[in-house]
């Protein structure tokens, strides 16, 4: 059987990607206190995790195997949650409990992954599957579930995955070209224009993105509630498809990375977890030069958390069944 190509568009998106994941959790104890990283974090959690589950959804067209979910999925989801309890318990002293139902930081897409990739191929099947998840995205901020299960979250970020699944990549040959690829940037230029000069979203919180809280919990009325969420979906799935266009389709020299973002994804968050419960710096940073130095840190970050020791483990213990 002849070997898929690559596509080198999605590896570069990834890194893209992991790398606002990155910079996205590192500057969340200090976001507020200096206004660029403000607007950065609103840019970030508009479309960072939606882009990542599109792609997700993209590669996820075959109906995995009951052993592949098991074994990718699952096993790794409860050794990182024992990792998270014994470092948070023994090492930060940070007070929690092995819940397993509730998954700590960044492991809620573990188990949203395996359960969009358990339930897509069933859903798929029903006529206007598709404005059914997001009406279903709408009417789970109605209820206050809590972190339980990450339903509230993988509810929300359904349609993402769908979308990604009955995404044609030979859509965007049309697009990807010098016109499309000016229009896409003065596009994306204007909103970062429009993100730094409104003030109205300063009233919003930037959990409206995240997914996991009601209505009631980010303050809003059903009403507002509903509507700022269409505002977000579109807003999302608008940025997905405008980053394609302009991202490089070609391998370069970090394509390699795109390759190797579940092992930044998790190791990422055992460094932070231990600079936010064990020291008070990221929560002090606030100047400008401050913020950069920050930045630059979670390339350091990315790179490190990158190199093949890492990614060995995660391949191993994705491998454990």
């Amino acid at each position: 059987m002849e070997k898929r190509q690559r596509e080198y568009l999605f590896d570069n998106y990834k890194v893209l990607l992991i790398v606002l994941v990155v910079i996205g959790h590192f500057i969340e104890p200090c976001y507020d206190q200096n206004p660029f990283l403000y607007e950065l974090k609103w840019g970030i959690v508009a479309f960072h995790m939606p882009a990542f589950i599109f792609i997700s959804g993209y590669f996820s067209k075959k109906v995995p195997s009951v052993k592949k979910l098991v074994g990718g999925l699952v096993v790794p989801y409860f050794v990182y949650e024992v990792i998270y309890y014994l470092l948070y318990t023994f090492v930060l002293d940070k007070e929690t409990e092995l819940y397993f139902t509730r998954p700590k930081f960044t492991l809620w897409y573990l188990m949203a992954l395996c359960v969009w990739r358990l339930a897509a191929p069933v859903v798929r099947k029903f006529p206007c599957h598709f404005p059914i998840s997001v009406a279903a995205g709408l009417a789970v901020g109605l209820f206050g579930i809590g972190n339980f299960l990450s339903i509230p979250r993988i509810v929300f970020f359904f349609p993402f995955f769908l979308a990604g699944m009955e995404f044609d990549s030979a859509w965007l040959a049309r697009f990807r070209n010098r016109k499309g690829y000016a229009g896409a940037l003065g596009i994306l230029g204007s909103l970062a224009v429009f993100l730094f000069t409104d003030r109205y979203h300063h009233k919003l919180s930037v959990k409206i993105f995240y997914g996991r809280y009601s209505y009631e919990e980010l303050e809003l009325s059903t009403a507002e509630g509903i509507l700022i969420r269409v505002i977000c979906y579109a807003v999302s799935f608008l940025l997905i498809y405008l980053f394609m266009l302009v991202l490089p389709s070609e391998k370069k020299s970090y394509s390699y990375l795109g390759e190797r973002t579940m092992a930044v994804y998790i190791f990422h968050g055992l460094i932070y977890s231990c600079l936010k419960y064990s020291s008070s710096i990221l929560g002090s940073v606030e100047s400008n030069a401050e913020s950069i130095l920050l930045i630059l840190f979670c390339i350091v970050v990315v790179w490190v958390v990158s190199r093949k020791p890492f990614v060995q483990v995660t391949n191993k213990i994705a491998h454990l069944v």
